[in-house]
């Protein structure tokens, strides 16, 4: 084991802000699709956004700023309004993925209307595709 000097930084920070800009692959034993819910549709007329989004529609994921705390990954129509995010735990991780240079995209599955639960409006289906240097 070797000891890190006091400028020098961790494997760890590196990982997960990607500082040195390479793409690291994808995480392990993460999902490479799945389904999620976008929360934070009823802040700032954001269930006016809703109301125009259709099943079967792209939406575009977009991370945080690495220096963000903890990392949210926003849902965004193709106008570029925001619909919401992701929920934590996926954020956690597909933040930083993303942001090192992986690729997801977005179809919504499912919209209702204020008869559901605000969190439970628009379902997702995510695909995480390959980088360049990533291979599944």
């Amino acid at each position: 084991m070797t000891e890190r000097g006091p400028d020098e930084t961790s494997d760890e920070t590196e990982l997960k802000f990607g500082f040195d800009g390479e793409e690291r692959g994808f995480p392990f034993e993460r999902p490479r699709r799945f389904r999620a819910t976008v929360h934070g549709t009823l802040f700032e007329h954001r269930e006016r956004t809703l109301e125009g989004v259709r099943e079967g529609d792209t939406l575009t994921l977009i991370p945080d700023p690495p220096v963000q705390e903890p990392p949210q990954v926003w849902v965004h129509v193709a106008s570029g309004e925001p619909l919401g995010h992701l929920p934590a735990e996926i954020g956690r991780w597909l933040a930083p993925w993303l942001l090192e240079g992986g690729r997801a995209v977005a179809k919504a599955l499912r919209v209702s209307g204020p008869e559901t639960p605000s969190w439970r409006r628009l379902l997702l289906e995510v695909r995480c595709e390959s980088g360049s240097s990533d291979s599944e």
